[in-house]
């Protein structure tokens, strides 16, 4: 018996995983990273940018998200197929 590890285990960090990371993590760097948007100048139809920044990033954080939960179903399913299982 050998105790060589098992070489047909996929990787644990892909570059997929990795792009998946960055989706679920821009938004907390963005949004703490203060310095950057306390300040009232450019406003938008009236609103300073402090504000509408923040909004701003409510859409991108929602369209992030959605992208980082596409791309782990499409690596599950990848990994299924690998193992020779049906996907979910």
């Amino acid at each position: 018996m050998s105790n060589a590890p098992d070489t047909t285990r996929p990787a644990v960090v892909t570059p997929l995983r990795a792009v998946i990371a960055v989706c679920l993590i821009a938004p907390f760097v963005a949004l703490l990273w203060v310095g950057s948007y306390t300040k009232a100048d450019p406003a938008f139809i009236g609103i300073p940018f402090f504000y509408w920044y923040q909004m701003l990033w409510v859409l991108i954080s929602t369209v992030l998200t959605m992208t980082a939960h596409q791309l782990w179903r499409r690596d599950q399913r990848a990994r299924q197929d690998a193992k020779g299982g049906t996907a979910e």
